[in-house]
């Protein structure tokens, strides 16, 4: 029997599951992915939850919806305590956590405006290297500029 205080989550047949993002961060990960809720299929996003390994967390639950490497590697700049769950016939056949590459090429722009990665006269594919995980901050190869967690989800959820 199920407690009164438990919240019951069905089990999807075929999709993904996020688990162990950072409190709050469920929606930047909906929108990450493009998800508005209109598309038909079923999505359960559960915020501020228990969790023993960060005090609380969200979860994401997409029906009929396999993730690609590049959006794992997206998904692993905004939560990067992230867990992608691969569902198939309502079974985990893959379960692995999101990791955050040393180097970033190519998914950010630098927030220097004048860093050469940013003229219009200069082909140059911006490129970061990690400096610090928890919280994420990352410094252009180019020009040293240091770039937040913050400005990382903005920029990779178009706000």
């Amino acid at each position: 029997m199920v407690g009164e205080k438990e919240l019951i989550v069905r089990k999807i047949e075929r999709g993904t599951v996020i688990d162990h993002i950072p409190a709050g961060y469920a929606l930047h990960v909906l929108k990450l992915l493009g998800i508005t809720g209109k598309e038909g299929m079923r999505i359960a996003i559960v915020m501020n939850v228990e969790s023993k390994k960060l005090g609380k967390k969200d979860i994401v639950k997409v029906e009929n919806i396999e993730l690609s490497e590049d959006t794992v590697n997206r998904i692993a700049l905004i939560a990067p305590t992230a867990t992608i769950n691969i569902i198939r016939d309502y079974k985990v056949v893959l379960k692995r956590k999101v990791k955050i590459p040393e180097r970033i090429e190519g998914l950010l722009t630098c927030i220097n405006p004048r860093c050469i990665t940013n003229q219009p006269r200069e082909p140059v594919t911006p490129r970061f290297r990690v400096i610090e995980r928890n919280p994420l901050r990352i410094v252009c190869e180019y020009c040293e500029t240091i770039m937040e967690h913050e400005e990382i989800i903005r920029q990779l959820i178009g706000e």
